[in-house]
């Protein structure tokens, strides 16, 4: 049985503007890191509440703590979105744009959730979601 999202994973080339995003920008806390043999940090979980996570790589140093070979990251490729559910998405969307983070409207989608839509340093699409009394999720 699936209880919740365990985590989202990517790889970047671009660790500090990619950690900044998600902690500074969008108010997230890395919970720990996993460190390569000499200690210093390569990936960092950042915790989105629960058990919930999404692991940042620095792609260089996975490879050289996992193997396999370093592969050009093309913008926003690697996967389609991931949702983040929000309190008050009206008021965080403004927040955020006081940070500098660019969002879409707000839209209802088909499930009856309100929407908006960031991306990541990366371009990685990040869909920012409030359940409502009508939402299909409850």
């Amino acid at each position: 049985m699936i209880e919740q999202l365990a985590h989202i994973n990517f790889f970047t080339v671009r660790v500090q503007e990619m950690l900044d995003f998600y902690t500074t920008g969008l108010g997230l806390k890395i919970k720990f890191t996993l460190d390569d043999d000499e200690g210093k940090p390569f990936g960092w979980y950042v915790g989105c509440g629960n058990r919930t996570f999404i692991e940042l790589f620095d792609q260089a140093g996975a490879v050289k703590k996992w193997g396999g070979q370093i592969e050009e990251l093309i913008h926003g490729t690697r996967f389609r979105h991931f949702c983040l559910e929000v309190k008050n998405l009206e008021s965080y969307v403004v927040g955020l744009q006081s940070r500098g983070i660019a969002s879409s409207k707000i839209t209802v989608g088909m499930d009856h959730s309100k929407q908006a839509w960031i991306a990541d340093p990366d371009g990685n699409r990040i869909e920012l979601m409030e359940y409502t009394s009508k939402s299909l999720q409850l």
